[in-house]
């Protein structure tokens, strides 16, 4: 007998057999055949229109609309492949703007941003979390590059943040072009970036030694959040970057 059972299908798509059965009784997704004792048998088709249901409630769809959208007779199979790459690129994009906003947040609870909430939100991003600098205290909240850190950017307007926050972009799109050109991580190109690196951290919050930098460098991949952060320019920027810092720390001997 051709067709897979309700279990099956529920094993292959990861979801529960009470779900198929919703999905039947309100008229989403009906299997195509059942067996002489009456029993659901689910065909290619099926699963094809099974596989469209959960791209769109991955999306956050509802399933009304999710029956208006597949049931379209306007829509030729080509075109549902095309709106859901045009979705998935939507998506993506503002992945991309959630982890950027990580990374804003993060390097803000670091350094201890003295900014109004809303100048906060409008410099880092709307994904901004004051909680995350209660983080930041308490990891480095006793050490003297923290003090210094504290001290210097306690006067800092608006303006000296977002100019800072436009050289730290500038210069990270420099290290994802170095990477995916394929600059070795221990060469004197890489050394020049790890040391501009260094130098903006140095230049705007504390003095940062190559023993600290490396320190930094350990932490960029250690920690999931400045992984991915990096990470989001370029998949393996952040391990890139951390060995470029450690190569060059270690040409000056930290």
């Amino acid at each position: 007998m051709s067709g897979r059972t309700v279990g099956q299908v529920a094993g292959l798509a990861g979801v529960t057999v009470r779900t198929l059965h919703h999905y039947d009784t309100i008229g989403l997704l009906s299997p195509g055949g059942r067996t002489p004792a009456g029993y659901r048998r689910y065909e290619d088709a099926d699963l094809d229109r099974l596989r469209r249901i959960l791209f769109y409630r991955e999306l956050g769809f509802p399933l009304e609309e999710i029956a208006a959208i597949l049931d379209d007779p306007t829509l030729s199979p080509d075109e549902h492949l095309r709106r859901q790459r045009r979705l998935l690129g939507e998506r993506i994009g503002r992945l991309q703007e959630l982890a950027a906003a990580v990374e804003r947040a993060m390097e803000a609870q670091k350094m201890g941003i003295r900014l109004t909430p809303e100048e906060k939100f409008e410099v880092f991003g709307s994904d901004y979390r004051e909680s995350w600098e209660g983080e930041a205290g308490e990891r480095w909240g006793g050490t003297d590059p923290w003090k210094e850190s504290q001290r210097r950017t306690g006067g800092y307007t608006k303006d000296d943040w977002q100019r800072i926050r436009d050289a730290a972009d500038a210069l990270d799109s420099r290290l994802a072009e170095a990477f995916t050109a394929g600059v070795p991580a221990d060469s004197e190109q890489a050394a020049a970036l790890a040391e501009e690196h260094r130098g903006h951290i140095t230049g705007h919050f504390y003095t940062c030694h190559h023993a600290i930098h490396r320190g930094l460098a350990e932490m960029y991949v250690a920690d999931p959040r400045f992984t991915a952060a990096y990470d989001r320019l370029a998949p393996g920027l952040a391990r890139w970057l951390h060995d470029a810092i450690v190569a060059n720390a270690e040409r000056h001997g930290a």
